[in-house]
């Protein structure tokens, strides 16, 4: 479903979008949430919206040392949606809503139970697990395993967002003896 509007009701359309998700987003979220999972608002308006949302400063994106700043909704951004969200068809609002009641866990683990792999010169590969802090994304829990294979490599990254709070859990647990 394509929604043709303007600038205006474009950046309103972001603002909901954050307000309705409700956790701090990435760059590459809501860009995947706009355009490449819907058709709410193109790529390079997107893209340029967020930078005038965050000059007016109805939205912010606090400095974080590894470059993987996350936008939020300011109060005077939620006071601006609150007093002109009627613009935004009702269709879209319900289609927005409905997409971040059941996509909020998935992009809350992408962003905060982060993964990558390297391979070594031995011809193993080093998996990096990561939890980071939703606010600051400063890593709360990090470990590093290796494996023999890329495959195997691949496999933990990908467990990873489903199991890193209960083995953060568990790992807190056993050192601090709970």
């Amino acid at each position: 479903m394509e929604f043709v509007a303007d600038n205006t009701v474009n950046k309103l359309i972001l603002l909901f979008i954050l307000d309705k998700m409700d956790i701090p987003l990435t760059e590459t979220s809501i860009l995947e949430i706009c355009t490449s999972q819907n058709s709410w608002v193109s790529y390079m308006d997107c893209k340029d919206l967020l930078y005038q949302l965050l000059t007016a400063k109805f939205i912010y994106k606090p400095n974080t040392t590894n470059n993987e700043s996350r936008y939020n909704i300011t109060v005077a951004g939620r006071e601006c949606l609150s007093q002109f969200f009627t613009k935004i068809p009702a269709s879209l609002r319900n289609s927005i809503t409905k997409f971040a009641q059941e996509n909020k866990l998935h992009f809350k683990r992408n962003q905060e139970y982060v993964g990558k792999y390297y391979k070594n010169i031995d011809g193993s590969y080093t998996v990096e697990l990561r939890i980071l802090e939703p606010l600051t994304t400063d890593s709360v829990f990090q470990i590093s395993i290796k494996t023999d294979t890329r495959h195997n490599a691949i496999i933990a990254v990908k467990k990873w967002r489903e199991l890193a709070p209960s083995i953060y859990e568990h790992v807190y647990a056993k050192i601090i003896e709970i």
